[in-house]
């Protein structure tokens, strides 16, 4: 059975007239070239389901003519790259790491901070905001009026994802009362504001994030380095060329003694590693200079 006739028989009822496999290959295309992510010919029906709504609003009959679409439209090809993004986390997630930044990292930030430096932090792939609210979290600790005495300082958390209706819902900074139960007590209850049945995330711990629409594989515009980079389970997606000149720019990025967090199933190779030394699990260090 050739390439063709394997992935008809893989959509039942969808018409090759439709969505073909040609289409699937442009579209996997695209993806990768703009974004990176790499789509495995077993993601034929999530692209199908994922985009055929977009297909539809378009105003387009075919996939066929949604590619041409959205190779000519950057902001259609926005929503399409948007839609087909995985934005799975959740509060807490991978614990160990918060529990690192909280007893090898946070102690000599907070010291810089009360003697009049500056702190910055980058949330890369911040998706919907839990992870980015979990580090602020435990970055201002569980004294609430110390927390605040470190917002008021010179500290900034960046948040950025490709996903704009991610990034919608992590501004929003509000969620299910549920959803919050993975972080620890003490800092769940003074960085979260009761509203209704979901809890909002602090003002105070608000104010130290910006949130920005970022294509991890396109220019960054920040000029400053950052003392701490949390990019966690995006790579996953790549394949090892785009991991690897990745995580060289994420090295590029650190301070020195900087420190970048990985997802659990994630590791530092290639030239990177000429600058970066593990210093617990999936825990890196920017050599000194």
């Amino acid at each position: 059975m050739n390439i063709t006739a394997a992935f008809n028989d893989a959509m039942p009822g969808i018409s090759p007239g439709v969505y073909s496999a040609e289409d699937f290959r442009a579209v996997s295309d695209i993806v990768y070239r703009q974004a990176g992510i790499v789509l495995p010919e077993g993601k034929a029906m999530l692209v199908y389901s994922r985009l055929a709504p977009l297909v539809r609003n378009s105003g387009c009959a075919t996939f066929g003519a949604y590619v041409l679409r959205i190779r000519e439209d950057d902001q259609e090809r926005q929503k399409a790259i948007c839609a087909l993004t995985t934005n799975h986390t959740f509060f807490y997630r991978e614990a160990h790491h918060f529990e690192h930044f909280r007893d090898e990292v946070r102690p000599a930030l907070v010291h810089r901070l009360e003697h009049g430096g500056k702190v910055r932090l980058w949330s890369a792939g911040c998706s919907s905001g839990e992870e980015t609210w979990s580090l602020g979290m435990t970055l201002l600790g569980p004294d609430r009026q110390a927390g605040i005495g470190i917002a008021r300082r010179d500290v900034r958390i960046l948040a950025s994802d490709i996903a704009t209706h991610a990034l919608a819902k992590a501004t929003a900074a509000r969620y299910p009362t549920e959803d919050l139960k993975p972080v620890p007590d003490a800092l769940r209850r003074q960085w979260t504001v009761p509203d209704g049945d979901a809890c909002a995330i602090a003002t105070e711990l608000r104010g130290i994030v910006r949130f920005r629409t970022l294509n991890l594989l396109g220019e960054w515009p920040m000029k400053g380095r950052f003392d701490v980079i949390f990019c966690r389970n995006v790579m996953i997606y790549f394949d090892n060329p785009t991991k690897e000149r990745l995580v060289a720019r994420f090295a590029g990025m650190l301070a020195p003694e900087g420190t970048l967090y990985v997802g659990h199933s994630e590791r530092v190779t290639g030239p990177a590693l000429d600058h970066l030394a593990p210093t617990g699990p999936t825990v890196y260090r920017r050599k000194a200079a």
